[in-house]
C-alpha cells in the first residue's frame, strides 16, 4: 500500500468510545519478529539522543543499535508514527485506533488503546508533557489524555467543519440522534499531522486543504486562509516560515503569521511526504516514486530519486546521519 493511498484510505466508523482505558474487547494479536523488517514498509522514524526507532507494517517496531533489529510490540495492526517527549517515554498509533507506549527507549511497548470498531487509523500522535498528549488520525479521529495515555478522551473538533456541515449537523441533532452520531463520525477531514511551532502553538494539517492552528494545547483550532483544496501531509518550520506539503508535489509557505501561502515550485510532481531541516540549514524534501529533494534559498533540486518504491519519512541520528523510510523499508543513501 503507498503512503498516499494510506493517507487517503476510506474508512467508514461504525463506533465511537468517548473514554477509552485500557483497549477495548477486541482480540489483541502481538506482531510477530520478522527477519526483513527493516526491509518491509516502514512509516516513521522518532530519534532520541542515544537511538532511533521506527515503525511500520504488522505492528512492526525497529530499534537501532549497531543496526537495526526489531522488537516485540503487543499488536499487529499497521503503525503510522511514532513520537519521543524524552530518551525513554514514547508513544506510536496506528490502525484500529491503536496507542503502544514504552518506557525504556523503545526497548519493551504496552498497549494502552486498541478497537476494532473505530475502524480509523491514528495518523500522527505528540505529547505537551509527560502527562499530557494527543492523537489524531482519519475523518477528524482526535483523542487526548492527562495521564500519560492511561486513559482517552475523544473531542469532536466541530470549528473545523465547513459552515454547512455545522448547520445539517445542528438539525440532525434535534432531530435523529443515531443518524447524527452516524454523520458525525465522517464529516471532519483525515487530520494528517501535527506541528509544535516554537512560539507554542500547534499546527494541523489534513485532508481538504486544512491548515489550522491552536493557541490551547488543541482544545480549540482555526483554520487559516489557505486556498488550496488537496491533502496535506506534512509540515515543518524553517527559519522565520512555515512550510506545508502534500499532494501531487504541493508545496506552500507562509511567515509565522501563517496567512498568505505561497506556492513553492518544485521539479517534481510526486506527493511530498515529509521534511528534514539538514545541516547546511537548508530543507530535504521526500515523497512518493522515491523523490528526494533539496532545497536551499528557496530553489528545489532532485538530490536522489529511487524508482519503484515511496518515501515517507526522513529523520537524522545522534550523529547527523540521515535515514530514509518508505514502502521499501529503510535505508541511506550511499
Amino acid at each position: 500500500m503507498s503512503y498516499s493511498i494510506l493517507r487517503s484510505a476510506v474508512l467508514v466508523a461504525v463506533g465511537y468510545f468517548s473514554s477509552v482505558s485500557a483497549f477495548a474487547d477486541n482480540q489483541v494479536v502481538a506482531a510477530q519478529i520478522q527477519p526483513l523488517s527493516s526491509s518491509s514498509l516502514v512509516l516513521d522514524i522518532a530519534s532520541t539522543s542515544n537511538s532511533m526507532i521506527a515503525v511500520g507494517e504488522r505492528g512492526h517496531v525497529l530499534v537501532k543499535g549497531t543496526e537495526w533489529q526489531q522488537v516485540t510490540t503487543p499488536v499487529s495492526a499497521q503503525l503510522t508514527k511514532v513520537f519521543f517527549h524524552n530518551d525513554n517515554l514514547g508513544w506510536a498509533v496506528g490502525h484500529d485506533a491503536t496507542i503502544i507506549h514504552t518506557k525504556d527507549g523503545g526497548k519493551t511497548w504496552s498497549l494502552q488503546m486498541q478497537s476494532q470498531e473505530i475502524e480509523k487509523p491514528f495518523l500522527d500522535v505528540y505529547f505537551f508533557d509527560e502527562n499530557h498528549g494527543i492523537a489524531v488520525g482519519a475523518y477528524g479521529l482526535f483523542y487526548r489524555t492527562g495521564n500519560g495515555g492511561e486513559s482517552w478522551n475523544e473531542e469532536f473538533h466541530e470549528e473545523l467543519l465547513f459552515e454547512e456541515d455545522i448547520a445539517y449537523l445542528a438539525d440532525l441533532k434535534a432531530e435523529d440522534i443515531a443518524l447524527y452520531e452516524s454523520e458525525k463520525a465522517a464529516l471532519l477531514p483525515h487530520f494528517n499531522r501535527v506541528l509544535a511551532l516554537k512560539d507554542g502553538r500547534l499546527l494541523m494539517v489534513g485532508e481538504l486543504g486544512l491548515v489550522s492552528y491552536s493557541n490551547d494545547q488543541g482544545k480549540t483550532f482555526t483554520k487559516t486562509d489557505f486556498y488550496y483544496d488537496g491533502s496535506m501531509f506534512s509540515a515543518i518550520e524553517h527559519q522565520q516560515d512555515v512550510y506545508v506539503m502534500g499532494l501531487r508535489g504541493n508545496v506552500f509557505k507562509a511567515d509565522l503569521t501563517l496567512s498568505q501561502w505561497q506556492e513553492v515550485e518544485l521539479p517534481v510532481e510526486s506527493s511530498i511526504n515529509n521534511a528534514i531541516v539538514t545541516d547546511d540549514k537548508g530543507l530535504l524534501l521526500v515523497g512518493n516514486a522515491g523523490v528526494i529533494l533539496q532545497m536551499n534559498n528557496g530553489t528545489a533540486e532532485v538530490l536522489a530519486r529511487r524508482q519503484g518504491e515511496n518515501i515517507v519519512t526522513v529523520a537524522s541520528d545522534n550523529q547527523g546521519q540521515l535515514w530514509f523510510a518508505g514502502s521499501k523499508g529503510l535505508f541511506q543513501l550511499p
